[in-house]
């Protein structure tokens, strides 16, 4: 499937992905297809937008999403951690590193800004849709 509309340097970043974000990728792209999506730099967008996160470890993605729901009262404490804090400011920084990533994988400035501003999107119909369908998967 991915053959058929990424280039070699998108599947290698795709490849280079936590399993658990290629697997949250794809479902974001069957998300997008089923709302009728056929655009490919929105597809790729979908893909791709959590390249930038890395290998950051389960614990710290728990602590990640406990500060989102939570307040960034639990960034500070669980920071204190060895390494942590690190690993919390890569989450957080996900979107731009992820599009930086995507531009050295030659992706469409396009797709690039649907990943950058991913939870604030720009584009009121695509952008939104890539919300929606992060926040579902």
């Amino acid at each position: 499937m991915l053959v058929t509309w990424t280039t070699p340097a998108q599947r290698r970043l795709f490849d280079s992905m936590h399993v658990a974000d290629q697997r949250h990728g794809l479902d974001v792209v069957a998300s997008l297809r089923a709302e009728g999506v056929a655009d490919r730099d929105v597809l790729l967008a979908g893909l791709l937008h959590d390249a930038g996160k890395g290998d950051t470890g389960v614990w710290s993605r728990v602590a990640f999403s406990l500060g989102q729901a939570y307040g960034p009262w639990v960034w500070r404490v669980s920071g204190a951690w060895p390494g942590m804090a690190a690993t919390l400011v890569r989450l957080h920084d996900h979107a731009e590193l992820s599009a930086a990533l995507a531009t050295d994988a030659g992706c469409a400035e396009r797709t690039v800004a649907l990943i950058r501003h991913q939870d604030d999107p720009l584009d009121p119909e695509f952008g939104e849709l890539l919300r929606l369908a992060d926040d579902a998967n």
